[in-house]
């Protein structure tokens, strides 16, 4: 498979045209992966364009190809997104990297009740920023069209407006009903928002808040999983539910 690259704005080039890459990007092309001219590369924005290229020169700090085909791939829809709650260490972010390849199209920070991790406005700048760099390097790595967004942090309050408007489904062990049973409507374009919890769950009064806005509490299977893996695990579910695999 060619190495893939991405572009840090839109692209609106077409075949025949060249397209240069530079900054850390280009030094990643030439330095570490050590491309070469004549080879074929792949080129995305993280909004759909997908161009396939061909080498042309290759400095530190400037790498052009040029196009000879070009695909623009539709936005996904409904939309998968990942409500992923603080937790403590590494393991928010390894669940951000595990969602990124495997397709989610958004993911949201979530000031749980029992999150350990507490964000305050300079470390919510500052940990949206770290996340998005994960998000990026993951579907850089995953050969993605599209990179999910990285919304604000949440309050539970505000977690529960989108019940009015999304699918919310709360990742909870303790449900009664299986995410597998789920039969979404194919004609629903509603996204579709899984709920984890930090490593504590979620709180009794958040899923009777969530619940009382329209949220479903749904379980994986018999086991308890981490919060780091529990909604990679939901997400490849959903993605079999909705066809998307």
């Amino acid at each position: 498979m060619p190495l893939h690259f991405l572009l840090d704005t839109p692209v609106a080039a077409r075949p025949g045209e060249a397209v240069t890459l530079t900054g850390a990007e280009a030094h990643h092309a030439a330095t570490v992966r050590r491309v070469r001219v004549g080879e074929e590369v792949t080129v995305g924005d993280g909004r759909g364009a997908w161009l396939t290229a061909t080498v042309e020169a290759v400095a530190p700090r400037e790498v052009v190809v040029r196009i000879h085909d070009r695909t623009d791939v539709a936005a996904p829809s409904p939309r998968i997104v990942l409500v992923q709650a603080l937790a403590k260490g590494d393991r928010d972010e390894l669940a951000v990297q595990a969602a990124t390849e495997l397709g989610v199209d958004e993911i949201v920070p979530w000031q749980a009740a029992r999150s350990v991790s507490r964000w305050d406005a300079a470390k919510s700048a500052k940990g949206r920023a770290r996340w998005a760099s994960i998000v990026r390097e993951a579907g850089k790595q995953a050969h993605r069209a599209w990179l999910p967004d990285v919304a604000e942090l949440v309050t539970t309050k505000e977690l529960a407006r989108r019940a009015a408007v999304s699918r919310v489904l709360l990742l909870e062990p303790t449900a009664g009903e299986r995410l597998s049973d789920l039969r979404p409507d194919p004609d629903d374009d509603r996204d579709v928002v899984l709920v984890v919890g930090p490593e504590g769950g979620i709180a009794p009064e958040e899923l009777s808040t969530l619940g009382a806005a329209g949220a479903r509490p749904v379980r994986l299977g018999g086991t308890v999983l981490r919060t780091s893996t529990a909604g990679p695990a939901a997400l490849a579910v959903v993605s079999v539910a909705l066809d998307r695999w």
